[in-house]
């Protein structure tokens, strides 16, 4: 590797983990906010988002840790931990909508929670777009994985506002958990990715 390869590569990982870092700090924010926005609305997708937001946290960290070291090995078992953080949402998931669904239980109106949702969206599918780009350019597949991650925070953000504003605007209040089982689609088909997709 020449100087040149070698200083595009550490400006490479720099950006990584900066994007890391914001990721980081973000979902760290929302795990309050949404904290409260689930309490307060008694929101099943809220309390789902706030838990993928929880894993999206170990994700990061992981990729850190990934980041900070080599080998396919350390890669390897940080993919798995990602895979295992899907995996465990999706059952929490579907047992919490399918409960909500069967007893027809009714969430509040949550406007702080359309607030966070909407701005969520916006902010992981730009992150998601530098991981993609940042990982694809380093080679790396945690980087990569770790993107798509983020973007389906940002698909999933988007989901659960979609069910928020239905519920708000037509009283619709299957829409909540109807968002929850959303979230489990797309967390089953990640853990899928990870653990038997090519990387």
């Amino acid at each position: 590797m020449t100087s040149t390869d070698d200083t595009t590569h550490q400006a490479l990982l720099r950006r990584g983990f900066t994007l890391e870092y914001i990721t980081l700090g973000w979902n760290v924010v929302g795990i309050v906010v949404l904290a409260i926005a689930a309490i307060t609305a008694k929101s099943v997708a809220l309390a789902g988002f706030g838990l993928d937001s929880l894993i999206e946290i170990g994700a990061s960290t992981v990729v850190i840790w990934e980041l900070s070291g080599t080998g396919e090995d350390r890669q390897r078992r940080a993919l798995r931990l990602i895979g295992i953080g899907f995996a465990l949402l999706a059952v929490y998931l579907l047992v919490q909508s399918t409960w909500v669904l069967t007893t027809a239980f009714h969430p509040e109106h949550s406007p702080l929670g359309i607030a966070w949702t909407a701005i969520t969206a916006v902010v992981m599918f730009t992150l998601a777009y530098g991981k993609a780009r940042t990982g694809a350019a380093l080679g790396n597949p945690v980087l990569t994985t770790e993107g798509r991650v983020t973007l389906i925070d940002g698909l999933l953000a988007a989901a659960v506002l979609l069910g928020l504003i239905l519920n708000t605007a037509i009283g619709w209040w299957w829409a909540d958990p109807a968002a929850g089982y959303v979230l489990v689609y797309y967390a089953v088909r990640e853990v899928k990715e990870i653990f038997f997709g090519d990387h």
